[in-house]
């Protein structure tokens, strides 16, 4: 948001005109003219402070009785205005005051449906004025809990379900939803368990993208349709918000109806995936957080993402089933590697999901491989040079940024079925030693996940290249001479005492410490290394 510093123009002519008592159409004056003047402004001057809280409760006691429509309009405009400053709150955040805008948003009425399309302009700025206070204010976060604010959203939010013209108000009702289960652990618990929050959203977010079904869990995908209005996707992106937040820790499906509830998620997420917004950069904006609620739904769930496929839908195939949105998360992976920045927020959500889908889903997995990994023919390079996927991701395996670098070699890791040999012969042992040594594999095996028994089958060049491919960098490298066939016995002998020499003094000085691996594939200091290797022999022998 851009940000600007103003002097508070107009700001007195607003408080006399408030404080006067006069006509409505004076104080609606006075207050549009702040409001134009002010409208851009995000700091304020600290000596105006006194004046903007008394303008506040002035706004406030104007408010609280009947005046015409433009003038409740220009009030709380100028109220929004107000209540980016935390410092002004004060006055502002009582039972009183927030049941006020609370009667402004229609969140006070059950019954009424929303007819009066007059009306709308008042919900739509009591709501935005709600989102700035709630966001700026721990008090009015508490007392939001204690007037049932998030019972009262969901109520507004199922009045708008078959409403025309309520956009703004399904869009601002949404977020603030969205900031009360981010900032009050108690009304996410509430939503969650008691106003039925995952459902009432999953509805709102199916409205937002005009979901057609086909049959259950399943779409209907139209190539031709257009991309969502700035509004509609504004809507999604706040009810994906919302409901990553209720379905925090929603890892564990214990009931068949929890086991549809989020099967049916995943189903319009998929959707969700397919469609486009009115930009490039709002597209990928509903993606990405359509992803982050993906990596919230049991990884159980996830199989509704593919489905079999018909013969008009995507080209996008494996095995019969539809891969579309497997392709676009694949996309979505490969364009966040490129960005270069942000790696932890922006792409191991989108890494943590595939792998989650790659060790449950075979499907998925093999789709991913054939495009990740596909067989080698050209190991000229080493597995980090290059511009393929497989080259960056393996570029990520050391990475600075110890998340990033793992969420990396994790997903290349289930991709080869955690086999510690097939890991290698796509990543080189230098770079994958970070995982294997974390995962207890450097003596080589695989991981403790069970997968099918197909086997990787290796092309004519890589089979021809093998023979002198270097194990540690990964890439074919011509037969270099051996500098000791031109010693002598004394000579290899003279080399090798001062090499050990060499070691010697860097570990009793301790810039190195010379490790070794453990029988059970772990890292251990030299010593307790080949300790372990003669008690586990003695054991042996003693046995036979």
């Amino acid at each position: 948001m851009e940000r600007g510093e103003g002097p508070g123009a107009g700001l007195g002519a607003a408080l006399e005109a408030a404080q006067s008592r006069g006509a409505a159409e004076a104080v609606e004056r006075a207050l549009a003219r702040y409001n134009e003047e002010n409208r851009a402004i995000f700091r304020f001057d600290p000596a105006d402070e006194d004046k903007r809280k008394k303008l506040c409760e002035e706004i406030l006691n104007i408010l609280e009785k009947d005046t015409k429509t433009s003038c409740q309009v220009a009030c709380l405009e100028a109220l929004r205005i107000l209540s980016r400053d935390k410092t002004v709150l004060v006055p502002v955040t009582t039972k009183r005051n927030m049941q006020i805008l609370m009667r402004l948003a229609k969140l006070d009425t059950v019954e009424d449906p929303l007819e009066k399309v007059s009306e709308f302009p008042v919900i739509v700025e009591a709501l935005k004025c709600l989102c700035n206070i709630v966001f700026n204010s721990a008090v009015a976060q508490k007392l939001s809990l204690e007037l049932n604010l998030a019972a009262m959203l969901c109520n507004l939010l199922k009045k708008c379900k078959d409403q025309q013209l309520v956009g703004d108000i399904k869009c601002f009702d949404l977020r603030l939803l969205f900031l009360l289960s981010l900032l009050h652990t108690d009304i996410r618990s509430q939503l969650r368990q008691e106003l039925q929050g995952v459902q009432v959203l999953t509805q709102a977010l199916e409205s937002s993208l005009n979901v057609r079904w086909t049959e259950e869990y399943k779409a209907a995908e139209d190539r031709d349709r257009p991309p969502l209005s700035l509004q509609e996707t504004d809507c999604a992106i706040e009810a994906l918000k919302a409901l990553f937040n209720v379905t925090l820790d929603s890892w564990n499906v214990h009931s068949k109806n929890e086991s549809h509830q989020f099967r049916y998620m995943a189903a319009i997420l998929r959707h969700c995936l397919l469609t486009m917004g009115p930009t490039e950069d709002k597209t990928e904006e509903l993606h990405s957080n359509a992803i982050n609620l993906l990596s919230n739904v049991p990884v159980s769930c996830l199989d509704v993402l593919i489905s079999p496929s018909s013969q008009e839908e995507t080209d996008i195939k494996y095995n019969g089933m539809n891969m579309g949105a497997i392709q676009v998360l694949l996309d979505f992976m490969e364009k966040r590697i490129d960005k270069g920045s942000s790696y932890r927020e922006g792409l191991t959500p989108v890494l943590s999901l595939l792998t989650e889908c790659c060790r449950t889903h075979r499907n998925i997995r093999k789709f991913i491989k054939a495009q990740v990994l596909p067989p080698l023919r050209d190991v000229s390079n080493r597995p980090e040079v290059g511009t393929t996927v497989r080259n960056k991701l393996v570029r990520l395996m050391t990475h600075v940024d110890l998340g990033v670098k793992q969420i990396a070699a994790e997903f290349l890791f289930v991709l080869c079925k955690e086999r510690v040999d097939s890991l290698l012969k796509y990543t080189g042992y230098g770079n994958a030693a970070g995982l294997l040594a974390a995962r207890g594999l450097l003596a080589g095996g695989r991981g403790d996940h069970w997968y099918s028994d197909d086997e990787d089958t290796d092309t004519e060049e890589y089979k021809s290249a093998k023979p002198n491919i270097n194990l540690i960098t990964g890439h074919l490298e011509e037969p270099m001479p051996n500098p000791m066939d031109e010693m002598t016995e004394e000579q290899k002998e003279y080399e090798a005492m001062k090499l050990v020499n060499m070691f010697d003094k860097l570990s009793r000085d301790e810039l190195i410490k010379p490790m070794g691996v453990r029988p059970d594939g772990t890292m251990a200091p030299l010593e307790e290394a080949v300790s372990q290797y003669h008690t586990n022999k003695q054991d042996s022998s003693d046995s036979d």
